[in-house]
């Protein structure tokens, strides 16, 4: 499963959250192959139709608007450094079954 994390500026914060949700992947037990990489919203905008899921800022969710309608998994976030809440997220979509 591709997985893209996207923030404002695509340098620290998208890379703190890539890891809060790597470990809740792995923490969940999740079996598939992750591919997962951070980059800022315009690339993410730009590249994600190659993406299965984007994680970003709840506040951010409506950039990804067509890419939504394109079949990819939106997922926003309140608490972007929060493991907990990403665990929460990745069963709330499913995602451990793809």
């Amino acid at each position: 499963m591709k997985v893209i994390v996207a923030c404002a500026n695509g340098a620290g914060t998208s890379l703190m959250m890539m890891n809060k949700i790597k470990q809740a992947f792995n923490e969940l037990g999740y079996k598939g192959k992750l591919d997962i990489s951070h980059c800022s919203l315009s690339e993410g905008k730009s590249t994600g139709r190659s993406a299965d899921v984007i994680f970003c800022a709840v506040n951010f969710m409506k950039d990804f608007d067509n890419l939504k309608e394109k079949g990819v998994t939106i997922i926003g976030m309140k608490n972007i450094l929060s493991k907990d809440e990403a665990m929460e997220k990745i069963k709330e979509n499913n995602l451990l079954e793809r």
